[in-house]
């Protein structure tokens, strides 16, 4: 086994995942008006809504600002944000290689829509729930914005969790933190050409 994923990273990936499926579960019975009236105590689910998307980018704040314990994180990010021509020929089927990083194509992409639609999510919720200094028709732009933006953030997670259950390496590398050296020399050989043999796994 080598080591992926630090236990910062880690932290860091499953707080936010749990702060997501909140607001995914609070604003789908705020959302249906069925569900709403069933579950009731909407002011509560409204203030835990709200509380949620404040706190969902604390995590990741949090571990890059760290000295010494986010270099990991921060070196992750980093390299999410850079695009290569592996990532875009990973994306064509025919053209696919194996990527040259730690990332393939699809998994930066996934980042960067996730990142965007989470700044969205913000910036609308905010003026929906702040709403006295704007004009009713920003209001009302926010909240088509934010009801639409969460349709495709339901429809993008259910995607990473499928991905995350098709391939059981890249679950067990967002919980244990490592990865079989055979699946990433297969996988990222890129990346695995840079990991000592005899690094331990991370912890």
């Amino acid at each position: 086994m080598i080591p992926r994923f630090d236990k910062v990273t880690r932290v860091v990936h499953w707080t936010t995942t749990i702060l997501t499926i909140v607001l995914l579960g609070t604003g789908t019975i705020l959302y249906v008006g069925q569900l709403s009236a069933i579950v009731g105590r909407r002011a509560l689910l409204a203030n835990v809504h709200v509380w949620s998307g404040i706190l969902l980018l604390v995590p990741l704040v949090v571990g890059i600002v760290l000295p010494r314990l986010g270099r990991r994180l921060r070196a992750d990010v980093h390299e999410l944000g850079r695009w290569s021509k592996s990532d875009s020929r990973w994306l064509r089927r025919r053209t696919r290689v194996a990527p040259d990083g730690k990332f393939n194509g699809g998994q930066k992409l996934a980042a960067a829509a996730f990142a965007g639609l989470f700044a969205m999510q913000l910036v609308t919720g905010a003026l929906m729930h702040w709403n006295q200094p704007f004009a009713d028709d920003w209001r009302t732009g926010a909240t088509f914005v934010h009801d639409w933006v969460y349709l495709a953030l339901v429809v993008l997670t259910i995607g990473h969790v499928h991905r995350a259950l098709k391939e059981p390496a890249l679950l067990q590398a967002m919980t244990t933190g490592t990865v079989t050296r055979s699946w990433a020399e297969r996988e990222r050989p890129g990346w695995s050409s840079s990991v000592p043999d005899d690094n331990i796994a991370a912890r």
